[in-house]
């Protein structure tokens, strides 16, 4: 059996047979480095980048661990502690099929939602609870669950817990759990008040880096766009007016509701995601997401983190993060599971300073371009046709222009390498297989092969369904419904 397959690492067949069945057949470098230490009860303390693999580096030993046991009501057997909703909703998505395979269950725990539907499956009894901290911590002040049961605890987004202020719910959970119990830790970066809880609850840690603590991903495309005030929100439409999945960030919920309804009226279909809203309609945007009913979302940093979709191929920061960790977390978005994506910052004259100190505390080297409405750049970093309210089709440049700059030294050669690349043709200019109108087959890792996820969405989302006037405005309406 190949060194390059899940079996070797000591994951037992049963699994191996699941990810099998998910196409997933060979570890990632942060899965290969872990699931030997994990798998064999040890304390770890993984760092891998955003979209790395973590997921499964833990779940795997956790199911591991657990089969064949007995579950108990009101006492889990494992505990996983994520930052947000979201995330804690996706870990359990990937957890269930691994489970189900070895005779385990598992629950979400977290608040916005009611807490009986929770309550009555830990009084039958749970394996495996993924928990936010607030909710677990009101229903075990509430006498619904017990942590004193717990075999293995892991924290995912261990530096996303210290961001958000959760660090000493963290502590007060971790304190209820055996001291005995198996502990694992993930983090995309290991700052000091990381170091604090691996110091205070791993034992003995065995510490594993998949890459360098700054690593942008290797097939990602980091772009800045220098534009006036005027021209920022042309732009932006331009770019999310372009088939395939893109995702826009930005700093404040009031941003992020305004720009949907700007995107929605000028009849590109968007939903949003940020903290004023409700659970159920936190759902129901993200469902319409991953569904593809809808391929733009626009969000706050705050979700940066829960956004785990595979096939996002632009990721924009309309506002620019205030730090570097939140741009390299946002960024993340695309470029997940092996496959490429750009990453577009929208930057004004008075950002210049803030945004190139940023980029260097990321360790991005982006290229540069002074860019308005209409500018071939926005092609060649968002191939296909761009439809407006009515019907009206616009079809941009072919290739890009001269002025494009690389803000760290030499010119790059690499405007192509947007939504619409083919095999290694990353030239500017895109031939008609890279347009990303009809997401076409694409070679390599590329994520148009995903033809449930492709053309018929992006026809969706800009032929038939939606680009009257109007009618992306009354979808969001329709969705936006509590």
């Amino acid at each position: 059996m190949s060194s390059d397959t899940f079996g070797p690492l000591g994951v037992p067949a049963s699994l191996v047979a699941v990810l099998n069945e998910r196409g997933i057949t060979s570890p990632t470098p942060i899965q290969k480095a872990t699931l030997p230490d994990s798998l064999a009860g040890r304390d770890v303390l993984g760092r891998g980048r955003t979209g790395s693999g973590k997921t499964y580096a833990f779940l795997l030993p956790i199911v591991a661990r657990l089969s064949g046991g007995r579950r108990t009501p009101k006492r889990p057997r494992a505990l996983v502690l994520a930052p947000t909703r979201e995330l804690a909703v996706q870990i359990d998505e990937a957890l269930q099929p691994l489970a189900a395979a070895a005779g385990l269950n598992s629950r979400t725990i977290f608040g916005g939602v009611g807490q009986n539907p929770q309550v009555t499956a830990l009084r039958k009894g749970v394996d495996v609870i993924v928990a936010c901290p607030g909710r677990l911590e009101d229903l075990i002040g509430q006498g619904h669950v017990s942590l004193d049961s717990i075999e293995v605890t892991v924290l995912d987004e261990a530096d996303h817990m210290a961001d958000l202020g959760f660090l000493p719910a963290v502590r007060r959970l971790l304190d209820r759990t055996p001291k005995s119990g198996q502990r694992m830790l993930f983090s995309a970066t290991l700052d000091k008040a990381v170091q604090t809880l691996v110091a205070r609850y791993l034992h003995r840690a065995v510490i594993h880096e998949a890459d360098s603590a700054q690593s942008p991903v290797a097939a990602m495309d980091h772009h800045i766009l220098h534009v006036t005030k005027d021209a920022h929100r042309e732009v932006l439409l331009d770019l999310a007016a372009a088939p395939g999945r893109t995702v826009i960030f930005t700093r404040t919920k009031y941003r992020a509701k305004s720009l949907t309804r700007k995107l929605n009226g000028a009849g590109v279909p968007a939903v949003e995601l940020h903290g004023n809203l409700s659970q159920n309609a936190r759902t129901r945007m993200m469902d319409a997401f991953h569904s593809g009913e809808v391929a733009t979302l626009v969000a706050t940093d705050i979700a940066a983190r829960g956004i785990h979709v595979d096939d996002v191929a632009l990721v924009v920061h309309a506002d620019p993060p205030a730090e570097h960790k939140a741009y390299l977390h946002r960024s993340g978005r695309t470029a997940r599971a092996g496959a490429s994506g750009t990453v577009v910052t929208l930057m004004t004259d008075e950002q210049r300073r803030d945004v190139h100190d940023l980029m260097r505390k990321a360790g991005i080297r982006p290229t540069t371009t002074v860019a308005k409405a209409g500018h071939p750049v926005l092609q060649a970093l968002a191939p296909g046709e761009r439809t407006f309210p009515g019907g009206r089709i616009a079809k941009a440049p072919q290739a890009p222009g001269s002025d494009s700059r690389n803000a760290g030294g030499g010119h790059r050669d690499n405007g192509g390498r947007g939504r619409g690349r083919s095999g290694s043709g990353r030239t500017g200019a895109q031939s008609p297989s890279g347009s990303r109108g009809g997401k076409p087959a694409r070679s390599g890792n590329n994520r148009g092969a995903k033809p449930a996820n492709g053309g018929a969405r992006a026809g969706q989302r800009r032929g038939q369904n939606g680009r009257a006037s109007g009618g992306a405005a009354s979808f969001s309406a329709r969705l936006g419904r509590d």
